[in-house]
């Protein structure tokens, strides 16, 4: 489980966007990072209303990236006075940044001074580039976040096999054309069986094999407007 990862490269191009040149796509909408993550993911999950008044509340994320959902999500925590007791953050990545990559990338993009601070307390807590499972804790450990370093069907397994449960799932990564490893039936069933009775998902995409392993896996979905100028995304729940 020590084994070294091939961590992630990226470019900024022309309109600001930070570019994997992996996996010819792009890791945010040239529309505003943080925006996005919350445009797709706390709202299309109906974050945080859905945590309020919750002892613990479990995000599962298929992709880290820059950890821009992450960042969103946990200053959305601290800003709601109802909050979750506890919010549990579990995000998935094959190929992390650099600690200087991740500083260098937030730099360039988060511009929100409530999220500044946050993405310091992140870097300097970045673990090393080992596969496995790395949890890092903050705000008293009262907000955790737990890196699994490695590839999405192999984690995604273990934490069903583990009993793990999570109430909101964030399926992000890049676009299944491009990407189509993060997509697979497997990702889905495992999904199906970590996902509590109540569970939501969101997800940028609304590609239609998307839409059917969604439904080939118990989860039923609809299209929503999507984020900068994208005309859909899915967000659904547990059926």
């Amino acid at each position: 489980m020590d084994a070294l990862l091939t961590s992630a490269s990226f470019v900024f191009r022309d309109d600001g966007t930070a570019y994997s040149p992996r996996h010819d796509d792009i890791y945010h909408s040239a529309a505003g990072a943080l925006a996005q993550a919350r445009h797709v993911f706390l709202q299309g999950n109906g974050l945080p209303a859905r945590w309020r008044a919750r002892k613990r509340f479990i995000v599962l994320e298929t992709g880290f990236g820059m950890g821009i959902n992450f960042l969103a999500t946990w200053a959305a925590w601290r800003e709601d006075a109802h909050h979750a007791t506890m919010l549990e953050f579990i995000s998935i990545e094959k190929h992390p940044f650099s600690v200087d990559d991740l500083h260098r990338a937030h730099a360039a993009i988060i511009d929100d001074a409530a999220v500044v601070p946050l993405a310091a307390s992140l870097v300097s807590a970045w673990p090393p580039l080992e596969a496995g499972l790395h949890r890092l804790a903050f705000d008293a450990g009262m907000m955790t976040l737990t890196l699994a370093f490695g590839d999405a069907a192999d984690v995604l397994q273990r934490l069903a096999d583990h009993c793990v449960t999570v109430d909101a799932i964030y399926l992000d990564g890049f676009a299944p054309a491009k990407n189509p490893d993060m997509w697979t039936p497997a990702i889905f069933a495992s999904l199906a069986r970590i996902a509590t009775h109540d569970a939501t998902f969101a997800t940028f995409t609304s590609a239609g094999d998307v839409k059917r392993a969604l439904l080939n896996n118990g989860f039923e979905y609809r299209k929503v407007a999507g984020f900068g100028g994208k005309r859909a995304m899915l967000v659904g729940k547990r059926s």
